[in-house]
């Protein structure tokens, strides 16, 4: 059978959804037994997501294969339950890197290089790529950006190519728009979407189908009024309404007919019975709704304006929770207005530090974590808290003057946290990070080993900077050990105080393989441990 694709659009303005309507299709087929992956497209001119500022664009998101992508990827691995490997985010930068690269060798032949053919045959070739290689029954790949943005038509037209190429019968076209309601009014407004599906057929793409968003439920006479004006048929127009959480869209989309929409289009014949697979996964969400009995977690850190910022650490707390019969609220503390008022972690039953970048806000963070120490709170630290976890052991425990990481304080006179040696030489920002799964040994007679139950993990890192060895020695004696290690010992990736009811960090982000139904297990512990608190 032909792979079939699914590519998704947005309109009016960003922010809408579409990441989350593509993952909730991607499950709904998922569900229906198809085999089926996610593609991102960003047209910014960026090489990929690693140098963007996580409160501008959300939280980076790092494969196992080392790429550093879109928070979308984060989305489609949590509904999928499967890893999506860097290949499936594609950037402007990328392709445009490609063609020239192919030009400058001469690989065209002496041809004037051009936006069409070229630059669209090359994006065409990714993602025929990725179908070819992974032999998928459906694939869908969102289109970020809105429509009219001029970044994002040479994307738009390879899209509309691949439609005619392979057929009707084989491409659906998924258009994410807006209904907004107005208070004074009192009604959903329909030209936003109208004006939206007039600048996608401009451009030569008839939507099949439309998302649209919207705060209650679509009434039936504005899906009447949408399909007149966008020429999309009634029962082809899906109300993208406000929900709770955003593992009920499957089940929303469902109610409505987009499964039956897809397959009839699609010429797929044959029921399937789903419903294992529907039970297995309502399982699942219904253990996401608790909202009582919730546990109290302050998150301090320095990119706490956007939740999107570290939406992977978040949800993993959620995951944690519902696996133990909880729900979570979490408080997010930025770390530079703490100004000494450390006091107001008493009121929380365990604080998590996520990771981060560069000199702002980290002796707050610090200050956090020595206060944790002190009052025995239960504590857990991501790479840059794991980082400032150790300084803070050094300052509090091992009295190093002014101890401190070269990443804040170059000519510190006790580097705890210092720069790895293959990173000395290193120039370019992008891409030079240690990044993808790393394999981790565990000591046997730790807390660490209780967590993961095996003395050996693959876990995805993301940084530059590492615990200097050298004062591992007078750590251990002053009570901290370094219970997992990588590189044949030579990097520190977890610490914890054994005395401590839960003091942890770990170099590497258990978060990004934290999945609903399948939490990351330091995670969980530390949730249930601070569920005693």
């Amino acid at each position: 059978m032909q792979t079939k694709f699914i590519f998704v659009t947005g309109g009016v303005m960003s922010g809408l959804g579409k990441g989350i309507v593509s993952s909730s299709i991607s499950k709904l087929l998922q569900l229906s037994n198809q085999k089926v992956s996610c593609v991102k497209i960003d047209p910014y001119l960026n090489f990929d997501a690693g140098t963007m500022n996580p409160i501008m664009h959300g939280e980076v998101f790092v494969t196992e294969d080392g790429g550093e992508c879109d928070m979308d990827i984060g989305s489609y691995e949590r509904y999928l339950n499967q890893d999506i490997p860097k290949s499936h985010n594609i950037t402007t930068a990328q392709i445009y890197s490609s063609v020239i690269d192919a030009e400058r060798k001469g690989k065209y032949l002496g041809a004037c290089v051009q936006i069409i053919p070229h630059i669209t045959d090359e994006i065409k070739n990714r993602i025929r790529t990725i179908v070819n290689d992974e032999h998928l029954d459906v694939l869908i790949v969102e289109c970020g950006g809105t429509v009219g943005d001029i970044e994002s038509l040479p994307f738009l037209e390879a899209l509309r190519q691949i439609r005619l190429e392979d057929g009707p019968e084989n491409v659906i076209f998924v258009h994410v728009t807006l209904a907004p309601s107005l208070e004074v009014v009192g009604e959903q407004k329909t030209k936003p979407t109208q004006h939206s599906v007039q600048e996608l057929r401009r451009i030569g793409i008839q939507p099949d189908l439309l998302c649209v968003r919207c705060t209650m439920p679509l009434l039936e006479k504005t899906r009447k009024k949408i399909s007149l004006f966008t020429n999309v048929a009634v029962d082809d127009v899906f109300s993208c309404h406000d929900v709770k959480s955003i593992f009920i869209i499957p089940q929303m989309l469902y109610e409505q007919g987009l499964v039956d929409v897809i397959f009839k289009k699609f010429a797929k014949v044959g029921y399937v019975d789903t419903s294992k697979n529907w039970d297995n996964w309502n399982v699942i969400v219904n253990s996401l709704q608790k909202t009582d009995n919730a546990i109290k977690i302050a998150m301090v850190g320095k990119y706490v304006t956007l939740a999107d910022s570290y939406v992977s650490v978040n949800e993993a707390l959620k995951h944690a929770c519902a696996s133990i019969g909880r729900s979570v609220n979490i408080d997010w503390i930025d770390s530079e207005t703490l100004n000494g008022n450390l006091k107001q972690l008493d009121n929380f039953d365990g604080v998590l530090v996520p990771g981060g970048f560069g000199t702002r806000g980290s002796e707050g963070i610090i200050d956090t974590a020595i206060y944790s120490l002190e009052k025995n709170i239960p504590y857990l630290g991501i790479c840059f808290g794991f980082q400032l976890a150790a300084i803070a052991f050094g300052r509090k425990m091992c009295n190093l003057e002014n101890a401190n990481s070269t990443e804040i304080v170059a000519d510190t006179k006790n580097p705890v946290i210092d720069l790895l040696p293959e990173q000395k030489q290193e120039t370019d920002m992008g891409g030079s990070l240690r990044l993808g799964a790393n394999e981790i040994k565990i000591n046997q007679d730790s807390l660490a080993y209780k967590i993961y139950n095996t003395n050996k993990i693959f876990k995805r890192h993301r940084h530059r900077y590492e615990f200097n060895t050298k004062y591992r020695e007078e750590f251990l004696k002053k009570g901290m050990i370094f219970s997992g290690e990588s590189d044949d010992g030579k990097r520190m990736e977890i610490l914890e105080v054994p005395s401590h009811k839960f003091f942890l960090g770990v170099q590497f982000h258990p978060e990004f393989n934290s999945r609903p139904g399948f939490p990351e297990d330091v995670f969980k512990t530390f949730v249930t441990v601070a569920s005693q608190n």
